[in-house]
């Protein structure tokens, strides 16, 4: 009997042993430098000591002293307060360097400057009556020395640098006389008069025109130079 074919079978093979199962890898959560709150204010901003204390300055002068304080600070300059803490101790250290620096700007160097750039006494008095007439620069002077000054009027530490400035200006004025063959006695009256015009000159700045308040410089300048005069013996003073 004709039959057809059988049908070929696959060949049978075990099935593979099962792979064990690969564990999850875990992966670490990375690790971030921890840093403390100054550390972090001072990565993001490079703010210099001379920085906090041009800012504790501006304020001074704008709000009085009252408002020099660390928080008023930290949020005028855009960081935290805990930047303030890498460079000053506490508000108190703030404060004496604010002193220290106009003391250095308004009376060390400039007294150095005025010394140095000329010789001859007479171009040095002149160059110190013309103070309060330079631009923009005497004026913002100007208005640092009147905050701290009124700073000065309640605040022990503030009045010692101010009588400290007061006294090195006027030493300079005395060797500027002294320098032109004034006695001592009479340099110190001089340096206290002279001084005292330019003081006035910056306080009263809106008191005449400009041609004015060049007038009154030439004229104090002149009443400087000139000799006292002697009064005959025995004539009533």
């Amino acid at each position: 009997m004709l039959g057809f074919p059988l049908e070929a079978r696959p060949r049978q093979h075990p099935p593979p042993d099962p792979m064990p199962p690969t564990p999850p890898v875990r992966r670490q959560p990375a690790r971030r430098a921890r840093r403390s709150a100054p550390d972090a204010d001072a990565a993001r901003s490079p703010l210099t000591p001379e920085a906090w204390i041009d800012a504790a300055t501006e304020v001074l002068v704008d709000q009085g002293i009252d408002h020099v304080r660390v928080d008023v600070l930290a949020t005028q300059l855009g960081v935290t307060r805990g930047s303030f803490y890498w460079h000053f101790r506490d508000r108190e250290d703030l404060l004496r360097r604010v002193l220290q620096a106009w003391r250095d700007r308004a009376t060390v160097a400039l007294t150095r400057r005025l010394e140095s750039a000329k010789l001859d006494p007479r171009e040095q008095l002149h160059d110190a009556a013309s103070l309060p007439f330079r631009g923009r620069a005497a004026a913002k002077a100007a208005r640092i020395e009147l905050a701290i000054r009124a700073w000065a009027r309640r605040d022990e530490m503030a009045r010692e640098a101010v009588d400290e400035a007061d006294g090195a200006r006027l030493a300079h004025h005395e060797r500027i006389f002294t320098a032109l063959g004034f006695t001592p006695e009479e340099a110190s009256g001089r340096a206290f008069l002279m001084y005292g015009y330019e003081v006035a000159e910056s306080l009263l700045h809106r008191q005449g025109s400009a041609a004015e308040r060049e007038a009154r410089r030439r004229f104090v300048e002149q009443l400087m130079l000139s000799p006292l005069a002697v009064a005959p013996a025995g004539s009533a003073r």
